[in-house]
């Protein structure tokens, strides 16, 4: 085991009450109600192995990341480990960072760190420990409430993905790809802040290279650019479909359209192969 990494503290939720309501009640009934708003799945869902969904306060992104939770409602018996990948955005670090806790928290309860899945990619290089990069993150913690809601128990292997290559991210999400209990998640918005017909065109062009499934996204165009790589080239690799499920800006939902947010949300699903 890597003596820098200790799993013996809790992770508080740190962005309740400003990406998402603080109150446990409140909170269920806006993730409900989001989910309830998603159009039904339009493909079966029993083959998604791994989704790409927002980060930003559920106003601005939540329908379109729950597009995509819906389609995991027919799943949640099966899901017991989510392996779940964001980028970092208030602490630099260098690799994939595990975050030093066996707990994290948000108003609708605890999640406990797979452990198990933590050790089996703890040696590789480009994995460390840093409860800082973890601390105030947000790309992973908003998307707990949704996986909460729609599986309700599981483990969780959270990754801060920091400064790295995504054939290193790749590396990671082959060691704990695991079978149909275990669901790959990765965080991440589009471009931001360009004018709203401009933002229109960068987003359609990155949603087409990752249907393309094309693994050399710039940040420019995604800020979980690393992470959403990673994943691209795993499922090249092993010949996943990729579903475009929303595409949507801030100039949609609760912002003006000067300068926007773009979000995308996706599933990546499995060849299912009669015996």
């Amino acid at each position: 085991m890597n003596p820098e990494i200790n799993y013996a503290a809790i992770r508080p939720a740190a962005v309740a009450g400003m990406f998402y309501p603080a109150d446990a009640l409140e909170l269920g009934e806006e993730v409900d109600t989001l989910l309830g708003s998603a159009p039904r799945p339009p493909f079966d869902a029993a083959s998604i192995k791994a989704i790409a969904v927002p980060h930003a306060g559920y106003v601005y992104s939540g329908a379109t990341a729950a597009a995509a939770y819906r389609l995991l409602e027919g799943r949640h018996a099966a899901i017991r480990r989510v392996v779940l990948l964001g980028p970092t955005h208030r602490v630099a670090v260098r690799g994939l960072a595990l975050p030093n806790v066996d707990i994290f928290e948000t108003p609708l309860g605890g999640v406990p760190v797979d452990t198990e899945l933590a050790a089996r990619i703890e040696r590789l290089p480009q994995v460390v420990g840093s409860r800082a990069a973890h601390a105030a993150e947000h790309s992973l913690e908003v998307q707990l409430p949704f996986l909460q809601r729609v599986i309700g128990e599981f483990s969780l292997l959270p990754l801060a993905v920091g400064m790295v290559r995504p054939e290193d991210v790749a590396e990671a999400i082959d060691a704990v790809w695991g079978g149909a209990e275990t669901l790959i998640v990765v965080s991440t918005d589009l471009s931001h802040f360009h004018p709203y017909r401009e933002a229109r065109e960068l987003d359609s062009a990155t949603v087409a290279d990752v249907l393309a499934l094309r693994g050399d996204i710039d940040h420019e165009h995604a800020c979980g650019a690393t992470p959403l790589n990673g994943l691209l080239l795993c499922a090249r690799r092993r010949g996943l479909t990729p579903h475009l499920i929303d595409a949507r800006n801030s100039g949609d939902t609760a912002g003006d359209r000067s300068r926007v947010v773009g979000y995308a949300s996706f599933a990546f699903c499995e060849v299912r192969r009669d015996d």
